[in-house]
């Protein structure tokens, strides 16, 4: 995922969750904030606690999540901050599963259209 579509910033993280609404699957937990200052694109922020696993299965579901966010994003609304948190179920899952739940979170979430895939 390119640097641009990033929520990097701690801040930013907090902002989101602590003001964000939030979607869940037994995969992913979704948190979604409108972003004001920056319209022209969304940015992505991944996480992964330490229920999910050691660090070599968190650092695989982090991976997992932004690269089946990655297609995703040309086809998402603009103006928005996420946050993608993984749960434990998330390390032993394919990448086609991890794509159809975030399918379906940013569909709840109004962010991607129903027809797109």
């Amino acid at each position: 995922m390119q640097s641009k579509f990033r929520l990097t910033r701690s801040e930013d993280f907090k902002r989101v969750r602590r003001t964000g609404k939030s979607y869940a699957h037994p995969l992913v937990v979704l948190v979604v904030q409108a972003n004001e200052t920056s319209t022209r694109h969304v940015r992505v922020g991944v996480a992964a606690g330490k229920t999910t696993g050691t660090a070599v299965h968190r650092n695989r579901a982090k991976r997992l999540l932004r690269e089946a966010m990655r297609p995703l994003l040309p086809s998402l609304a603009s103006g928005w901050d996420l946050i993608l948190i993984a749960r434990p179920a998330l390390v032993t899952a394919a990448l086609a599963d991890t794509r159809s739940a975030l399918i379906s979170l940013l569909r709840r979430a109004k962010i991607l259209p129903a027809d797109e895939s």
